[in-house]
């Protein structure tokens, strides 16, 4: 399946995220998974009558992050997933699992039902604010395949937001980007450096123009610079969905429905 099958359009797709609540075992964890679960699945419902593209769940309260994912972490998530698929049946949905938990991500996508995963450090190694990352293509695709799993996408991030990139300064975001199409990934994401903080339209132009993958854009995307962002295949929005901007707080319906109104506008 390609990116078009999926979301039946080539542009400016939207993607809302799901930040689900703590998970068990993890710092700040404190509610039981069926809590989770209903709150995961109202946030669902609000996306679902916002008329959103699709979804991302994602376990980004579980800070501090680690490589060293539990299997209390993937249990968790695939309930959590497998009920909010239940809300949206038919809506396209993704999932990610931090940090770069990319092969959890899959085996959960598979159990669950999920469309694509957004996947961390698939080529090049950098330095991460969890640590030393380090490329995985190889050993997630050949994971993909044995698990057949072929029908989820990967989308992956390149010149990972809240990483350092001394590493590879050398290696610029276009052959970052043509490197990752070589190895097979279904889609690219480009972000600004943080969480919320806008990515550079003129690397979205440059790696557009360099590829024949998906470019999605991961961060920074708000009601007033959505212009720039339209010629993406995908606009990945967490923060500006978010009550106040910030992503730690609870969607905003009235934030989603205001700025999927500008779009089915602008896409007109």
């Amino acid at each position: 399946m390609k990116f078009v099958d999926l979301f039946g359009r080539v542009k400016s797709v939207v993607i809302g995220m799901i930040h689900v609540q703590a998970l068990p075992g993890t710092p700040l964890g404190s509610m039981a998974i069926p809590e989770i679960i209903e709150k995961a699945c109202g946030e669902a419902e609000l996306y679902l009558h916002s008329e959103i593209d699709g979804l991302i769940i994602e376990n980004m309260h579980d800070i501090p992050y680690t490589f060293s994912v539990g299997p209390e972490v993937c249990a968790s998530m695939t309930a959590v997933c497998a009920a909010v698929r239940g809300i949206c049946p038919s809506l396209p949905l993704g999932v990610q699992i931090l940090s770069a938990a990319n092969h959890s991500a899959l085996a959960v996508a598979l159990a669950s039902g999920m469309d694509f995963i957004r996947a961390e450090g698939y080529v090049f190694s950098h330095v991460a604010d969890e640590g030393l990352l380090n490329a995985c293509a190889g050993e997630l695709l050949r994971y993909r395949k044995r698990i057949n799993a072929e029908h989820v996408q990967i989308f992956t991030d390149i010149k990972k937001k809240h990483s350092s990139h001394a590493l590879t300064a050398d290696v610029s975001i276009v052959e970052t980007a043509r490197a990752a199409e070589f190895f097979l990934a279904d889609g690219l994401i480009i972000t600004g450096t943080a969480t919320g903080v806008q990515a550079d339209p003129k690397e979205l132009k440059d790696v557009a123009e360099s590829v024949r993958l998906p470019v999605l854009i991961g961060s920074g995307v708000t009601n007033d610079n959505v212009e720039q962002y339209l010629n993406a295949s995908a606009m990945i929005i967490g923060s500006s969905f978010k009550k106040g901007g910030v992503w730690a707080n609870d969607v905003d319906a009235e934030r989603v429905k205001r700025f999927m109104g500008k779009v089915h506008e602008l896409r007109k």
